[in-house]
Order: C-alpha cells, then structure tokens, then sequence
C-alpha cells in the first residue's frame, strides 16, 4: 500500500533549500535526510549535541529548561543542547508535528491567495458564553491587547490576523509560521484585558515620563527572564509578563514625548 504524499510537505521541501530557520528550529538538508536543531545550537559541532529520536521530541517540547510547562509551543522558550537525525520526508514531518503541531498545515494554507485567515471581530462575534464580552473592546483596546498577548518575547507566530487599524506581523517579526485566527490563549487574555477597561473606564491615566515607561519596560525584561513560576496563562497573577506589558501598551499613548522636559519634583 503507497501512502499518500502530504502536499503541504511537499511544498514545503520544495522551499527549503539548504537550511531554514522555522520558529526556533534550524532545518539542513543532511544527505537524503534531514537534521533538526535548535537555532541556539546553529554553530556547535554535531558531536557536541545527544541524538534525539523523533519520537522524543513531543516529550522534549512539552517544559522549558527550567521545567515549567510550555502551553504555547510557538513561544520562544524551546530547550536547545539537542539533535534529530529524520532519515525521510515522513520523519521530518514528523519532527515538525511534534515540535510545532498544525504549523506545517498552517504554512501551506498560507501559501494560498487569499489566505484562509479569520480576523478578531469575525473571530470574536462567532463566541458564546463567557467569551462574548471579547466583542466589546474598542478597535483601540483590542489592538493593545493584542500587542501585548502576541509580542515576540511570548509567540514567535506570524500574525496574519487584525483588528482596526493593526498591522499584521511580518515573518522578519516573528517567523516563518503563520497565525491564521486568534488563539485561546488570546482570548482569554481578551477577556481579562475588557475586565481591566471596565475597572479603569473612570480614571484618566496621568501622562507617563519616558524615563518611567523605559523602568516599566525594563521591570518586564526582568519578570519574564526570571525562571517561571506560575502559569503561563495565569493572568490573574500580578507577575505575569502579558498583563505587564499590556500596562505598557496602555501607558504608551499618555507618555511625554521623547525629549520633553519632565516635571521636577
């Protein structure tokens, strides 16, 4: 029995070339195979990197190196000290299923004009239950919300998806793996990001000195470098690096301007 050939595969191989960085993954052409390594490892000699089988690489997505679990496998915390030796096409795609589910898939249906791509309203209208309040934010408001939920430092996918005046990602942004709609995460991230609106709809922001907004943006560096303790998408937590950098999105626009004379005290 022939099995069937995959055409998103196979446009993919197509494209490949000798090497290409997908997400976090180097991908080279190794004889009639293939090998896999993370882009931290692109220098380092083959010896130097443990065999991983492709069977393992599931398990091996699943934690950062830290240990704390990854529920977004597209965010930019993939272990790296590892390599995969895929013997075929199969085995590569495989490899890429385990690492980065559905975005072969996903790859392909982008190729396509126009792209199947589900936008925020279109997205958020179809919603029931608790979700539906997600259609009350602004265009403005989603914009920042999504700003903030999709920055590189959390998803390395390429948003092609909008909402208002936003512009989609670029893959020199982010990578060569598309976002076709908003994810759950997004959308719970949403609805946290309307219940904020609703807590500060009576205050008037006072405007932010630059110097404040650089401290800000450098308290978020620290928060998401420091080894992870809480869930990813907890965002109830104080601490959690979405919620800090939406307060940034939010503080942008009532920032002094660059070389204003700030006020003394």
């Amino acid at each position: 029995m022939t099995a069937v050939a995959n055409p998103a595969l196979k446009a993919f191989i197509a494209q490949l070339g000798d090497e290409l960085l997908f997400a976090q993954i180097i991908i080279r052409r190794a004889g009639r195979g293939y090998e896999l390594r993370h882009e931290a490892d692109h220098q380092r000699a083959s010896e130097e990197l443990p065999l991983t089988p492709v069977s393992e690489l599931r398990a091996l997505a699943l934690h950062t190196t830290a240990g704390a679990f990854r529920p977004l496998k597209s965010a930019p915390n993939l272990r790296s000290g590892w390599r995969v030796a895929a013997a075929s096409e199969e085995e590569l795609e495989a490899a890429l299923q385990h690492l980065y589910p559905g975005a072969l898939a996903d790859w392909f249906a982008a190729q396509s004009r126009p792209a199947p791509v589900t936008h925020y309203r279109e997205f958020t209208n179809r919603q029931t239950g608790m979700y539906r309040v997600t259609t009350m934010l602004t265009d403005e408001q989603a914009a920042q919300m999504t700003r903030a939920c999709c920055n590189r430092r959390f998803c390395l996918k390429q948003r092609l998806w909008t909402v208002g005046q936003l512009p989609p990602d670029t893959a020199s942004e982010k990578s060569l793996i598309p976002c076709l709609e908003p994810c759950a995460i997004l959308l719970e991230f949403a609805r946290k990001a309307l219940r904020l609106e609703q807590e500060q709809e009576n205050e008037t922001p006072p405007a932010t000195p630059q110097g404040d907004l650089r401290a800000l943006e450098a308290a978020i560096e620290t928060v998401f470098n420091a080894p992870a303790s809480e869930r990813e998408a907890d965002f109830n937590s104080p601490n959690n690096p979405r919620c800090l950098q939406l307060a940034i999105e939010k503080l942008k626009p009532h920032s002094t301007r660059p070389g204003a004379r700030e006020e003394s005290h």
